[in-house]
């Protein structure tokens, strides 16, 4: 079994520092296995595993919530809902209680936050909600960031962004937190040092996916509108376009962040672009919808949801073959990979998550 790709991917773990577990166990060579399916009073949009044993389901306007589960044993630790009074923290011009929509979620690097993003704001001084087929000129709304303090569950800070802020991501050296703005068509910029917006840049039609390198230098922002993806240098904020095919939506880095991987969800595929040569070197068609993606910790498999066709599919990174391809729910919409307990975690739009371990030899 192609002992050479094995071996050069154990090195690659040793060079990096990472303990080499024996080569059986890297993800390409082990096999999902359904090992829970999570119900209750959810509507997930997507999930989020922490690196510190959490993973988190937002919930949208239908539930008005947040779940967070413990990875370990799966089960439900707490419900955090979305609403507010804005008094509490500062900003006024609203009065009473407000409430969210959360859509996507990133914990900061040490775990100590939880950042969920927030599809729309209801309640007073809110009438003009965001949709999915928007523009700038609309002038929907603006809605909030809700930062979480992980030791109590507690919304601790909120943050305005721009219009259907869809998905965030810290940056690894802690200092900036990136939101993505659906209607807006910009990239909102917090300083965590000084919890302010530091930049607004402009995107294009409906910017979605994030992923930033190892070093904190760049990031990479999926137009989803489009067929690019925009790589921003995060010191001087320059931006370059990378064309990779027609919209793109979740993104992730290889380990190393040599090679981009990213979901086409019109075509239904998942490609790999090199960012040296700048051209995209792989491809694969997965189902219909390929929506979100992650990556297990040792960059041997990619994991993706394939929205319209109710499936989940398994690809191994060094050739891009299928190595499964599961039904899952109906609607499946999010993904995550939780490395301290080598699981991949399944948002359903329908009200329910499944849990799929991935720790079983082939």
């Amino acid at each position: 079994m192609r002992s050479s790709v094995r071996w050069a991917i154990v090195l690659l773990l040793i060079f990096q520092g990472i303990s080499p577990v024996h080569s059986d166990s890297l993800s390409e060579f082990t096999q999902l296995k359904l090992e829970k399916t999570i119900t209750g009073d959810i509507s997930p949009k997507s999930v989020r595993a922490s690196k510190t044993g959490f993973v988190s389901a937002h919930n949208m306007m239908y539930r008005h919530s947040i779940t967070v589960y413990d990875a370990a044993s799966l089960q439900l630790i707490s419900t955090i809902p979305d609403r507010i009074r804005f008094s509490d923290f500062g900003i006024e011009g609203f009065s009473g209680t407000h409430q969210g929509a959360p859509v996507e979620g990133a914990y900061s690097p040490d775990g100590k936050y939880l950042y969920v993003t927030n599809y729309a704001m209801y309640g007073k001084g809110f009438n003009r909600e965001g949709t999915d087929i928007c523009k700038p000129a609309d002038n929907y709304d603006r809605s909030f960031l809700y930062r979480i303090d992980t030791s109590r569950w507690k919304i601790d800070a909120i943050y305005r962004v721009g219009v259907v802020p869809k998905v965030v991501d810290v940056t690894p050296d802690n200092k900036y937190v990136l939101v993505t703005n659906w209607c807006s068509y910009d990239l909102t910029i917090i300083s965590v040092e000084t919890q302010k917006v530091v930049k607004t840049i402009k995107i294009g039609a409906y910017p979605r996916g994030i992923t930033v390198s190892k070093d904190s230098q760049f990031a990479y922002v999926a137009q989803m509108g489009g067929s690019v993806i925009h790589k921003i240098n995060l010191v001087t904020f320059e931006i370059e376009q990378l064309a990779i095919g027609p919209n793109p939506r979740a993104i992730v880095l290889s380990p190393d962040d040599s090679i981009l991987y990213a979901t086409l969800n019109s075509s239904g595929k998942i490609v790999a672009f090199d960012l040296a040569s700048k051209k995209v070197i792989k491809s694969v068609k997965t189902g219909s919808a390929s929506r979100s993606l992650d990556i297990s910790s040792d960059g041997s498999a990619l994991y993706v949801v394939n929205f319209t066709s109710d499936t989940i599919s398994k690809v191994r990174v060094s050739d891009f073959k299928v190595l499964q391809k599961i039904k899952a729910c109906n609607e499946p919409i999010g993904i995550t990979y939780e490395p301290l307990n080598k699981r991949v975690w399944v948002a359903c739009y329908g009200g329910s998550i499944k849990v799929f371990s991935d720790s079983h030899s082939q």
